[in-house]
């Protein structure tokens, strides 16, 4: 057992709550153990320059933490008037991530950006704004589906996102932070509900690993998105049923 008394491939406890901002055209706050994003979606009927003309659309996200999400205030990146080096890898991660289970052009020439402000940190952040931000993603599209009566459901699979990593020579699923910290390898996981990776971000923090430690991180994070996807397929509720009926990414 670790010190939080959970087994090597449990997740820490996972809390979803669905249309948390009346605003947003989707939103979600999620919570893995003491780990708290919230995340909206907000849908703008235009894309980027270099998009226009072409027939689809966009998704794209940014992610910041709050001055106390962590055990020390942080100044906000807007004060200092650059974002940090973590933040742009972070937000670029999130926002490759979702395109590569959107068809653009089903979507038609729109941009969906995602927001994911982490309200507090205890590991994994980038890994539950990820799967956080899929259901509000989710949400958003079902509602440009029935508004504009889209041929085609843009969503083309599941998506989200563990860590995993090995400390005190085992193999572990889902790190906080007391773990993340004293990891000899670390590594995040993004995952399609039909089990193919869209990243795998593997750290050897201390040491090198082996084949047979990845192969032991990678049995724990498939396990774990699993089962981090059926909890989108709950929350989402019918909006599940029409996810992955779009084929391809790129064809409509």
């Amino acid at each position: 057992m670790r010190s939080n008394g959970r087994k090597n491939d449990e997740l820490r406890p996972l809390n979803l709550s669905t249309h948390v901002n009346k605003y947003a055209e989707g939103s979600v706050y999620i919570e893995m153990g003491e780990t708290k994003v919230l995340v909206t979606a907000t849908v703008d009927e235009k894309v980027p320059p270099f998009l226009k003309g072409q027939g689809k659309g966009w998704v794209t996200a940014e992610y910041s933490m709050l001055p106390r999400a962590t055990h020390s205030r942080n100044q906000r990146e807007a004060n200092r008037g650059k974002l940090s080096g973590r933040t742009m890898e972070i937000q670029r991660l999130i926002g490759r991530a979702l395109r590569s289970v959107v068809n653009l052009h089903a979507l038609g020439e729109r941009t969906i950006t995602l927001d994911c402000d982490v309200i507090q940190a205890d590991g994994g952040t980038r890994t539950t704004s990820i799967t956080g931000a899929f259901i509000a993603l989710s949400i958003a599209v079902n509602k440009i589906a029935e508004q504009h009566k889209l041929n085609v459901f843009p969503i083309t699979d599941y998506l989200a996102s563990v860590s995993v990593g090995i400390a005190g020579g085992r193999a572990l699923l889902d790190l906080n932070y007391e773990e993340d910290s004293k990891a000899k390898v670390d590594m995040n996981l993004v995952m399609t509900g039909s089990g193919k990776f869209v990243e795998v971000q593997g750290t050897g923090e201390e040491a090198p690993y082996s084949r047979s430690e990845l192969n032991d991180m990678l049995e724990l994070g498939e396990k774990g998105i699993s089962e981090l996807i059926a909890r989108q397929r709950e929350i989402l509720g019918p909006i599940a049923d029409r996810i992955g009926t779009a084929g391809s990414r790129s064809g409509v």
